[in-house]
């Protein structure tokens, strides 16, 4: 299976400024883990995960001052909608991230995450009749 029949095509992007309040009740509105942040001044895009909000809450930081470019990993690994789940996964696990944005001509079409590659791998649950 391809990442390109795993992933989600629903890209939240927001921009550098936002905070991460404002971050959070976008994602969670979306129901997604991750927001792309659109950061020309910074080199592109880059990508704010539930767990870098989790972060900076928990070091006693207020979501309502803290922006998005100041919690943004620029170093993004992406992935290809060609590449295997495999690669995805092992991507993942190298890197020790839980997201992949996909690209697709050098523009984001989709973000695959862990989630996504478990639905696709684990066997879909039969119903027992009650």
């Amino acid at each position: 299976m391809l990442v390109r029949d795993a992933m989600s095509t629903v890209v939240l992007t927001i921009g550098p400024t936002h905070t991460l309040r404002q971050a959070a009740a976008l994602m969670s509105a979306r129901r997604v883990g991750a927001a792309l942040v659109h950061d020309p001044d910074a080199g592109g895009t880059g990508i704010l995960t539930e767990r870098d909000i989790l972060n900076s809450v928990g070091l006693g930081q207020n979501p309502d001052l803290e922006r998005a470019h100041d919690h943004t990993t620029n170093n993004v690994v992406f992935a290809a909608p060609s590449w295997t789940l495999e690669e995805a996964a092992r991507a993942m696990a190298h890197g020790g991230f839980r997201h992949l944005i996909v690209l697709d001509h050098d523009e984001p079409v989709g973000i695959v995450s862990v989630r996504d590659i478990i639905r696709c791998w684990a066997p879909v649950r039969q119903q027992v009749p009650a």
